[in-house]
């Protein structure tokens, strides 16, 4: 009796510890589906991203060759640019921190820190002198952080805006921190042409502002 009881107890263990592995082995696979997925999710946003800029330089090449035509036919050309679908009204290159970004219109469902770099409603365009371009991203590590890297950037170093035809080529010329308070004090010289971008200094109650001044427009 006693040898059947003990016999009992270590069929139990052997069923509870299948079941443990068998438990373990379904989080394992869930676990590995889970960030599979997410992985793919991210590649399949960053194709998607690549598309859409590549469909954007397409269109400001298009531009560029139309100023080589008659005026009038410019302007018709220009018309029909403007009647086509843009997703993007302009590109923010970054070099140095290996950023190449589209920037969605004014008034966009994608203009919005929360799904890509944010344009300010009080932003000029690029093309506006001694206008300020004002661009706001999100630091931190998730996919639409995209001045995660900002705070690398030093005076000196080149920041490109492609818009209507043309690069809008920047340096930095300033950069300090302010209090986190929904507000930002822009210091810019007001006779010249700017870009000043925003972001968080990550895991503080920071934010650090750039200050460009433009420098060539090609």
């Amino acid at each position: 009796m006693l040898k059947r009881k003990n016999q009992s107890k270590i069929n139990n263990k052997n069923t509870r510890k299948s079941q443990l592995i068998l438990v373990g082995s379904l989080l394992i696979i869930v676990g590995i589906g889970i960030i599979s997925g997410k992985y793919l999710y991210n590649y399949i946003q960053e194709k998607n991203e690549e598309k859409l800029i590549d469909v954007f330089f397409e269109e400001q090449e298009e531009i560029t060759d139309n100023r080589d035509n008659e005026e009038q036919e410019e302007v018709n050309e220009t018309q029909k640019t403007t009647e086509t679908k843009i997703d993007y009204f302009a590109v923010i290159k970054i070099p140095k921190i290996g950023l190449e970004k589209g920037l969605a219109p004014k008034g966009s469902y994608y203009n919005n820190v929360n799904r890509n770099i944010f344009v300010l409603n009080e932003s000029d365009m690029p093309d506006k002198d001694k206008g300020n371009v004002i661009l706001a991203g999100h630091s931190g590590n998730a996919r639409t952080s995209y001045f995660k890297n900002l705070y690398k950037l030093e005076n000196d170093d080149e920041v490109s805006i492609f818009y209507n035809g043309y690069e809008y080529k920047y340096k930095v010329v300033n950069h300090y921190d302010i209090e986190k308070t929904g507000k930002a004090n822009i210091v810019r010289n007001a006779e010249k042409t700017t870009l000043t971008l925003i972001t968080c200094r990550h895991n503080t109650n920071k934010q650090i502002i750039y200050i460009c001044e433009l420098v060539e427009k090609i």
